[in-house]
């Protein structure tokens, strides 16, 4: 039994020591440029982005077709275009993506119009990817939710 949690002590320590927690710094966390935007996620409690060491978390941006558009493919050009602002003023660009999560509220029926928007940004070699259906998201006329995880590149 000892060398079992010995074992699986120095197992768990691994991680701890190859990547050294930092605590987050206001300069360290991107906030939305527009003020509607800002003033929305202050309240609520997120940033746009936190950048942790080398590493950049992106909230969720939800995807949200505009009423007059019949599909999804304006939509989630929008939520691409907004994530790549975000990983700009991160300091990062597409090809440093290295997670991508995507929650999506009818995965059969979006997932083609997703994957052909997301691979006009994403390119080999390509990021690990999760899509996930589940049954709504905290907008109510969102139709998929897109979290991105970059690694600043070494130098």
């Amino acid at each position: 039994m000892k060398k079992t949690i010995a074992l699986w002590s120095a197992i768990t320590a691994i991680p701890l020591a190859a990547a050294p927690l930092e605590a987050k710094d206001a300069k360290d966390v991107i906030m939305p440029e527009n003020t509607e935007a800002r003033a929305f996620q202050e309240a609520v409690g997120f940033a746009d982005a936190v950048i942790a060491g080398n590493m950049i978390y992106l909230s969720g941006v939800v995807s949200v077709p505009a009423p007059d558009e019949t599909g999804l493919t304006a939509a989630y050009e929008r939520s691409f275009v907004r994530i790549g602002k975000t990983l700009e003023r991160a300091g990062v660009t597409w090809d440093d993506v290295v997670d991508l999560t995507t929650y999506h509220t009818d995965l059969a029926g979006q997932i083609n119009s997703f994957a052909a928007v997301k691979n006009n940004y994403i390119k080999a070699p390509f990021p690990a990817w999760t899509a996930i259906g589940i049954s709504a998201l905290y907008e109510p006329t969102g139709v998929t939710e897109i979290k991105i995880v970059a690694r600043k590149p070494a130098g």
